[in-house]
């Protein structure tokens, strides 16, 4: 088993930023992937960022591209997300997300992940 555990939310004005982080804890020599995922009142789930396990590939959703970075930190079992110019938008529960499967493509599908955080709630202003 895997436990993640999301911190960092809060509320923002637009055009601020905010960094969240992931720790990873058990089986986490089981992980590979680990991506972000976030889903506002009303609409499904979205991909956010996903990056590999070495933490040398990273892929975004349009949305969030030139303005989110993930990162990952392998000693530490812990990935990031650096959000900038945040947007009212951008306003919704963030995921933190694992998956065993031992692949080099970073899925975009919720369904193509394994573990999951509990999320923490980001609010931006207008």
């Amino acid at each position: 088993q895997v436990q993640l555990v999301e911190s960092g939310g809060g509320l923002v004005q637009a055009g601020g930023s905010l960094r969240l982080s992931c720790a990873a804890s058990g089986r986490t020599s089981s992980t590979y992937a680990m991506g972000w995922f976030r889903q506002a009142p009303g609409k499904e789930r979205e991909f956010v960022a996903a990056i590999s396990r070495s933490g040398f590939t990273t892929r975004y959703g349009d949305s969030v591209e030139g303005r989110f970075t993930i990162s990952r930190v392998n000693a530490e079992n812990t990935i990031q997300l650096q959000m900038n110019s945040l947007k009212p938008e951008d306003t919704a529960v963030y995921y933190c997300a694992a998956t065993t499967t031992m692949t080099t493509i970073l899925g975009t599908s919720a369904s193509w992940y394994d573990y999951w955080g509990q999320g923490t709630q980001v609010t931006v202003s207008s």
